[in-house]
C-alpha cells in the first residue's frame, strides 16, 4: 500500500511538473508571437508608416519647412516636454572645480525643479562671442566636458578647446546615471511627459537667460553633445529654433535596429537594463533619418567611430545617406556632414571645431 501511494505521489509530481513546462512553453510562444508583431511593426513595416506621415515638399526651405510642421507637431507631443517656467532669478556662482577659465555655476529655480549649468566665457573676446550647448552624456557631468573626471580622455576636454577657439560655452547638467534615469523615466511616463522633455526645457530657461548676456551673440548658437548628449542634441534641435547648427557625437544611429534587433556586432538597447532609452511613439515616424529632416535646413555633423559598439557603421552610413538625401534635394548639401572614424565612443576635436568655425564664426 505504501508503495502504490509513493507511486501516486511520484506520478502526481511529474504531472504537475509537466504541466508547469506546457505552461511555461505556451508562455514563451506568446512572447515570441508578440515580439515578432513588434519587430514587423516596428522595423519592417517602418517605411510604408513613414511614407504616410510624412508629406515634404523640397519646392524651397520654406515650403519644407511648412510641409514638415504636422510632424513636428506630433514630435513634440512624442518628447512631451512640460510647462515648467522660472519661479525666481537666476543665480550665478563662481564653480573653482574647472580649472585655467572663469567657469559659473548657473540655478534657475522652475517651481519643484531647478536648471543648472556650468558656463564658460572667453576673456577679453572682442565683441558678442558665439555660444555651444555642450551635452555630457550617461554616467557624467557637466566638469568633464572641461576634462575633469575624464581618465579615458572621451571627452577630448572639448569644453577648453571651445574657450580657447573662442565659444561661450554652456555645459547644462542632466540625470547621469542609467539607474536613476530610469527610475525618474518611470515616474515621467505616468505624468504624461520624458525625461528628455524635463531636460528640454530646463535648457531653454537657461538658454534664454544666458542669451540676455551681451558678451553672447544670440545669433550664432550651436550645440554639441556626445553619447546620451548626442540624444539630447537630435531630440531638443527640432523643437529649438536659436540652436543654428548642431553636432551628434556618438549616438546617431539606424534607430530601428539599434532599439529592436539585437545583433551581436552592436548593443540592442532592448537586450540591456537601459529602460530610460525607451519612448512611447519614438519608432511610429521618428527614426534618426526623419529627426534630421526636422533639423534641416540647419547645419548638421554625425561623428561616429567604427570602433564604437553603439552600432555596426555601416547601417549608420545607411542612415545617414537618407537624411543627406533631405538637405541634397534642398541644394544645401554642404550642411550635412559625417566624420566616420576608426575610434570609439569619443569626441573628434579636429572636424567638430571646424564645423562650429564655418557655421558660427564670423
Amino acid at each position: 500500500m505504501r508503495i502504490a501511494i509513493l507511486s501516486l505521489v511520484a506520478l502526481a509530481t511529474a504531472f504537475a511538473q509537466d504541466a508547469g513546462k506546457r505552461i511555461e512553453a505556451r508562455n514563451d510562444r506568446y512572447s515570441e508571437e508578440i515580439e515578432r508583431y513588434f519587430r514587423a511593426y516596428l522595423v519592417d513595416e517602418y517605411g510604408a508608416r513613414a511614407a504616410s506621415a510624412w508629406k515634404r515638399d523640397y519646392r524651397s526651405i520654406e515650403a519644407f519647412r511648412k510641409s514638415v510642421e504636422p510632424n513636428r507637431a506630433r514630435y513634440r507631443a512624442f518628447i512631451s516636454p512640460p510647462d515648467l517656467k522660472p519661479t525666481g532669478p537666476m543665480e550665478r556662482r563662481a564653480h573653482a572645480d574647472i580649472a585655467g577659465v572663469n567657469a559659473e555655476w548657473l540655478s534657475i529655480p522652475l517651481g519643484r525643479l531647478k536648471a543648472e549649468a556650468v558656463l564658460v566665457i572667453p576673456q577679453g573676446a572682442k565683441g558678442p562671442v558665439p555660444l555651444v550647448i555642450a551635452q555630457h552624456g550617461i554616467g557624467s557631468n557637466p566638469e568633464r566636458v572641461f576634462g575633469a573626471g575624464d581618465g579615458e580622455n572621451l571627452y577630448k576636454d572639448y569644453g577648453h578647446a571651445l574657450v580657447n577657439a573662442g565659444f561661450a560655452v554652456l555645459a547644462p547638467f542632466n540625470l547621469a546615471t542609467v539607474e536613476k534615469r530610469n527610475r525618474i523615466e518611470r515616474l515621467a511616463r505616468l505624468g504624461g511627459t520624458t525625461l528628455p522633455g524635463i531636460e528640454f526645457v530646463r535648457m531653454q530657461a537657461l538658454l534664454t537667460e544666458v542669451l540676455k548676456d551681451k558678451r553672447i551673440d544670440g545669433k550664432r548658437v550651436g550645440m554639441w553633445g556626445i553619447s546620451l548628449g548626442g540624444m539630447a542634441t537630435m531630440f531638443w534641435m527640432p523643437l529649438e529654433p536659436r540652436i543654428q547648427c548642431g553636432i551628434v557625437c556618438a549616438w546617431f544611429n539606424h534607430r530601428r535596429n539599434k532599439m529592436v534587433i539585437p545583433d551581436p556586432r552592436y548593443s540592442c538597447f532592448l537586450e540591456t537594463k537601459e529602460e530610460h532609452a525607451f519612448f512611447n511613439g519614438w519608432l511610429s515616424e521618428f527614426t534618426d533619418s526623419d529627426v534630421a529632416s526636422l533639423i534641416c535646413p540647419r547645419p548638421l555633423l554625425v561623428q561616429a567611430g567604427k570602433a564604437d559598439r553603439i552600432a555596426h557603421w555601416p547601417q549608420i552610413v545607411e542612415e545617414f545617406d537618407v537624411s543627406k538625401q533631405h538637405y541634397e534635394k534642398l541644394n544645401i548639401a554642404d550642411r550635412i556632414e559625417m566624420d566616420l572614424h576608426d575610434g570609439g565612443h569619443e569626441i573628434r576635436l579636429e572636424s567638430g571645431l571646424a564645423f562650429l568655425k564655418k557655421w558660427l564664426q564670423k
